[in-house]
């Protein structure tokens, strides 16, 4: 009964030990997959605010926008990345300022 119970209290220490492991374990990986993320947030969040600035001025370049000009306004509040690389695309080529806005609308 003696080689029973601590055979069990052994079988019970490393299943203990194997949880604590495993806990930590997860913990690293969580961390880890955390920062990664985060940084991968504030890679597109330094590129969204650059292509903003490259689209005001642009605009500012072309057709004399100033950042007091409402469309800028619309401008700055724009999440998408995608739409905003468009948008510069859209700020070189476009004959005008109002052909522009009209881009953003669509």
């Amino acid at each position: 009964m003696d080689a029973i119970m601590r055979e069990s209290s052994f079988a019970q220490y490393i299943k203990q030990l194997g949880i604590e492991q495993g806990r930590e374990q997860g913990r690293e990986e969580g961390i880890e997959q955390g920062i990664e993320q985060g940084i991968g947030q504030g890679i597109e969040q330094g590129e969204r605010r650059s292509t903003i600035g490259a689209i005001l001025e642009v605009l500012e370049i072309r057709f004399d926008m100033h950042e007091t000009h409402p469309l800028s306004a619309r401008i700055v509040v724009i999440d998408d990345l995608q739409r905003l690389k468009q948008l510069l695309r859209a700020a070189v080529q476009v004959s005008s300022l109002e052909a522009f806005e009209q881009t953003l609308d669509a």
